[in-house]
């Protein structure tokens, strides 16, 4: 994606709204998303909306096509895929203008919004400004449809689940959008999730590094990609909620956060497989090339591990359960390119994370996690840790569990949560 232009020409603050499934489930949601819209442009500002399918029905129809054929060509899922977000575009821009206002829809193709042809998961390359800029000068809301864009050979696609979070931070970037505005069922982001974790707090503010590793460990508020695309561009994201006006959590850069947090919060990706091959002979570019063979399947791996006994080796790895139909083709393939003895896969697994600027400073939090987790009876495995974070495995049944012991064990809940310390005497007996 190209480097963004700032706002050219423009006196009105421009700010790009971006609504969730569940804030259009409805057609009296969509007529209070036109409602919140027109009261932004009628304060002074330039609008541009970006909505997702209604709720559920990305769902319906990625449905009717595995029950046409189990594993469905990944083109053909995308031009059924996209048209969720027709729907509820040219909706949305329908009631706009019902209340009295202005407005143009515009699908991915159509501005166009190019992206290469990953289909299902889809990178954006280039956003074309054009006939967005000239329905704001002609005083119009550009209600954009989220999720979806073409490839250089016009091919319809999507950005992955999520992905109209990706589509409305990149248009922000493009824009020079003031802020760029995600409404969803949630009031901000939380330390925990609040539905797992009743005492999980939200925070004012959050960096965007420590929002970019939540989002790859499972937190569902924000897609990776937007998130990485805002730091990128330092586009100013506010995530709020649809039906309150409350105001959310800010994502900002580590310098200009509200509040200094040494652990942010928890995260949780249900739903993983472990994958590990043994009997691997010793090679210096074995690593090399498992990790090529996973490229090219273009899954999503974590928890790489790497053991050597004498001649041989074992690698093990984590992904998603919904991704095995899919790899174990390659993944058989692999055995034998590879010259392993066995593969040995592992499911009813979750990976339980904790996030934040203390995990790099601090070599106790990993201890206290680990410790914490133990006094309960819940093993972690496979352990990961990096300057923002420390994930490992539990059993998916006790994984809620896991989320409300480190919670309590880092008093996460409270406003100015404190210091991290060293395990006490007591803590190190158990």
């Amino acid at each position: 994606m190209s480097a963004p232009e700032k706002n050219p020409g423009s006196r009105r603050p421009l700010l790009v709204k971006k609504f969730g499934g569940t804030s259009v489930a409805d057609i009296e949601r969509i007529r209070e998303v036109a409602r919140l819209a027109l009261a932004s442009q009628q304060a002074g500002n330039d609008v541009v909306v970006v909505v997702s399918a209604m709720s559920g029905e990305t769902n319906r129809l990625l449905g009717l096509a595995h029950q046409v054929l189990p594993l469905p060509d990944a083109r053909e899922l995308d031009v059924i895929a996209a048209t969720g977000e027709q729907v509820s575009t040219a909706l949305t821009a329908l009631a706009i203008q019902a209340e009295g206002g202005q407005a143009c829809s515009f699908l991915g193709h159509q501005l166009p919004l190019r992206t290469n042809s990953a289909f299902t998961r889809a990178r954006i390359l280039q956003v074309e400004q054009e006939r967005i800029r000239e329905a704001l000068t002609c005083g119009r809301i550009a209600v954009v449809a989220g999720f979806q864009g073409v490839d250089s050979n016009d091919n319809i696609t999507t950005l992955g689940r999520g992905g109209s979070d990706t589509t409305a931070v990149a248009l922000a970037a493009a824009l020079g959008a003031d802020v760029c505005e995600i409404y969803t069922d949630v009031e901000g982001i939380y330390t925990a999730d609040p539905r797992v974790c009743p005492s999980g707090r939200k925070l004012k503010s959050i960096s965007y590094e420590e929002m970019l590793e939540l989002a790859s460990l499972g937190a569902k508020v924000l897609q990776v990609r937007s998130v990485e695309i805002a730091m990128k561009y330092e586009v100013p994201v506010h995530v709020r909620s649809t039906f309150t006006q409350e105001e959310g959590t800010w994502l900002v850069s580590r310098e200009l956060a509200f509040e200094a947090r040494v652990l942010a919060g928890l995260a949780c990706e249900r739903h993983q497989a472990r994958v590990e091959l043994s009997g691997l002979e010793h090679h210096p570019e074995r690593m090399a090339e498992l990790l090529e063979l996973l490229a090219e399947l273009n899954t999503s791996v974590d928890l790489l591990r790497h053991r050597q006994e004498g001649t041989r080796e074992s690698i093990s790895f984590t992904l998603p359960e919904g991704e095995l139909l899919r790899a174990k083709p390659s993944l058989e393939r692999l055995v034998d390119y590879l010259g392993a003895s066995a593969i040995q896969v592992s499911t009813g697994l979750s990976k339980v994370s904790l996030v934040g600027i203390g995990v790099r400073s601090d070599p106790w939090v990993a201890a206290r996690v680990c410790r914490s987790l133990a006094q309960h009876g819940i093993p972690m495995s496979d352990l990961a840790v990096n300057e923002l974070r420390i994930s490992g495995l539990v059993e998916a049944r006790r994984a809620d569990e896991a989320l409300r012991i480190l919670h309590e064990t880092f008093e996460l809940a409270r406003a100015e949560a404190p210091e991290t310390r060293p395990m006490s005497a007591e803590e190190a007996s158990w």
